[in-house]
């Protein structure tokens, strides 16, 4: 695999950058991840030779090998979530945002910039920022940031998989496989279901206008 580059032409003067990146929002159960990793250019580049890259292109074991790495070499790593209520109120676009602003927000060292996986910015952020589309592809801090973000919501998610069997979700993760989306039509959707997506939506009883949750 070839090492990811630490791509910083244009920020030279950001001696500490935080990358950002989530995960999980297109999954129907489970809350929105945010990571946010700080790296100096040499940190960025051990992280490189070490095979640190995109995290949707590392086997499950890799990734937590590497979230270890991340955590003992990164100057600072935070985690945060927007939860299903959340994202059910404000939408996931937005509830990605806030995740991801929590976990900046959360730092307790001051990065000089901040990188954020995507096309859209995040409001009121007091520190510089630069939004990068394909960030986890081509920016070092994002790709940490993003096998972070994915390591803990799929160690979330199998917790919950033990409350909610049915679900499928030590496989899924959350998505909407064809199993999960057939679980919810013969179980209807639990507490940690969006009920803003439209196969939890359908699961709800429009009479009544609650969902059927499962305790």
């Amino acid at each position: 695999m070839t090492p990811l580059a630490l791509n910083l032409p244009s920020r030279s003067s950001w001696e500490r950058v935080a990358g950002v990146d989530e995960v999980g929002r297109g999954a129907l159960f489970g809350p929105v991840v945010a990571a946010a990793v700080v790296l100096t250019p040499e940190q960025g580049r051990i992280l490189s030779q070490l095979g640190v890259t995109d995290s949707k292109k590392l086997r499950p074991r890799r990734r937590e090998e590497l979230a270890n790495e991340i955590r003992a070499i990164a100057l600072e790593v935070q985690i945060a979530q927007a939860s299903v209520a959340e994202i059910d109120q404000l939408n996931i676009l937005n509830a990605s945002l806030l995740a991801m602003k929590r976990a900046i927000l959360a730092l307790t060292i001051a990065p000089d910039g901040c990188l954020i996986d995507g096309n859209r910015g995040i409001g009121e952020l007091p520190i510089p920022q630069e939004t990068v589309v394909g960030g986890d592809r081509s920016e070092m801090a994002i790709a940490a940031a993003s096998i972070l973000a994915k390591v803990w919501r799929d160690a979330e998610i199998i917790r919950l998989a033990s409350t909610y069997p049915q679900y499928d979700l030590v496989a899924n993760k959350g998505y909407g496989t064809a199993a999960h989306r057939q679980a919810l039509q013969v179980f209807g959707v639990s507490p940690h279901h969006r009920l803003s997506f439209a196969p939890c939506r359908a699961q709800v009883s429009p009479s009544v206008e609650q969902p059927r949750l499962i305790e």
